[in-house]
């Protein structure tokens, strides 16, 4: 039987990052994931994800600390020994305001977590899977949004910038490390019905939104999480630099 590869993900007690856990768990990945604060939530997740056959390692941290970040990468290299892919789903929107209603505060908040935490974890991944420095080469996926070309005007332009330096991010990453191993691609998903939306207080908002999608709805966590697969997987082998959207053509 060949030997399980490793995948970390970020932010994945719920939502778009559990999906991922789950489906991974199920082709074959053992999973370390970290979570914010929801400890009930994370462990269903891991439930799931052995349920399915994988080993898991749950751990709370938030990628905003850097501190955090490097407990979590010393616990999966104590745990495992080897890392072949990261998802970095963990990201927060911050409130529900127009540009003239936020603070510094929530600029400082959302960048942090979204474009610095989010470096960070990439930048212990490559230094794992890197040929150059010793590794075997993987994979990354990072979580981006629809939102980094739609712009968030009304809604959240500080969630939205901030995924612009990811997809900014993740092509220049890309191109770094491709002769090192390393694919590195993004998703962007758009109207996804899950909790994020009701944690920026606008729990109706895939409902009232979904008109506006030509598919005529919002997608599920485990269809964006089946692109990211997808992105991991040696089926996409030639894939890189890529900003994929998954958002039902909106």
């Amino acid at each position: 039987m060949a030997e399980r590869r490793v995948l970390m993900v970020t932010g994945g007690g719920r939502g778009i990052g559990a999906a991922t856990v789950r489906l991974a768990a199920a082709r074959g990945w053992n999973v370390v994931f970290t979570y914010a604060s929801n400890a009930a939530r994370a462990a269903e997740t891991e439930r799931a994800a052995r349920a399915a056959g994988a080993e898991t390692l749950s751990l709370q941290a938030d990628v905003a600390d850097p501190e955090a970040v490097a407990l979590s990468f010393a616990a999966l290299d104590a745990r495992f020994g080897r890392l072949d892919g990261l998802v970095t789903s963990a990201g927060i929107t911050g409130p529900r305001q127009r540009l003239a209603e936020t603070t510094d505060a929530t600029w400082t908040q959302v960048m942090a977590t979204n474009v610095v935490g989010l470096a960070a974890c990439c930048r212990e991944a490559v230094r794992r899977m890197s040929t150059a420095r010793g590794g075997r080469g993987g994979a990354i996926v990072n979580i981006s949004s629809r939102a980094s070309e739609i712009g968030g005007g009304g809604e959240w332009i500080h969630y939205a910038a901030s995924k612009g330096a990811v997809d900014t991010l993740t092509v220049g990453l890309a191109r770094e490390v491709a002769a090192e191993g390393i694919r590195v691609n993004a998703v962007n998903p758009g109207l996804i019905d899950t909790e994020i939306h009701a944690a920026a207080g606008f729990p109706d908002r895939v409902a009232k939104l979904s008109a506006g999608v030509p598919m005529g709805r919002g997608g599920t966590a485990e269809e964006v999480a089946e692109a990211v697969l997808w992105l991991l997987s040696d089926a996409a082998s030639y894939v890189n630099a890529a900003l994929l959207p998954v958002g039902g053509g909106r």
